[in-house]
């Protein structure tokens, strides 16, 4: 006999879906080739995720040798769904080579 708790016994507490409480304040890191047109297309995806997203916070910051761009986002999170959406839209982009 298994003396272990399933997962419906009354003695665990629930397992919970997400760390993050929604909402929040939620950075995100994108980097990609140093182009014309790269934060203008993060910033635009942010927007469609988060249609109150500040572009003045954007961070940026250049690779020690000039060809990669690191651009930080801040959105409000609202769901585990929005930020796996998100995190899949901006990783398929054809000018993002990483999201973190």
């Amino acid at each position: 006999m298994n003396d272990l708790p399933d997962a419906t016994s009354p003695d665990q507490p629930p397992r919970q879906e997400s760390l993050i409480e929604y909402p929040s304040q939620f950075p995100i890191k994108v980097m990609g080739v140093k182009t014309d047109g790269l934060v203008a297309a993060i910033t635009h995806i942010a927007r469609q995720f988060d249609p109150a997203f500040d572009a003045t916070n954007v961070e940026l910051r250049e690779s020690k040798g000039g060809k990669y761009l690191g651009v930080t986002i801040t959105i409000t999170a609202t769901s585990r769904e929005q930020l796996d959406e998100l995190y899949r839209t901006l990783s398929t982009h054809p000018m993002v080579k990483v999201v973190l």
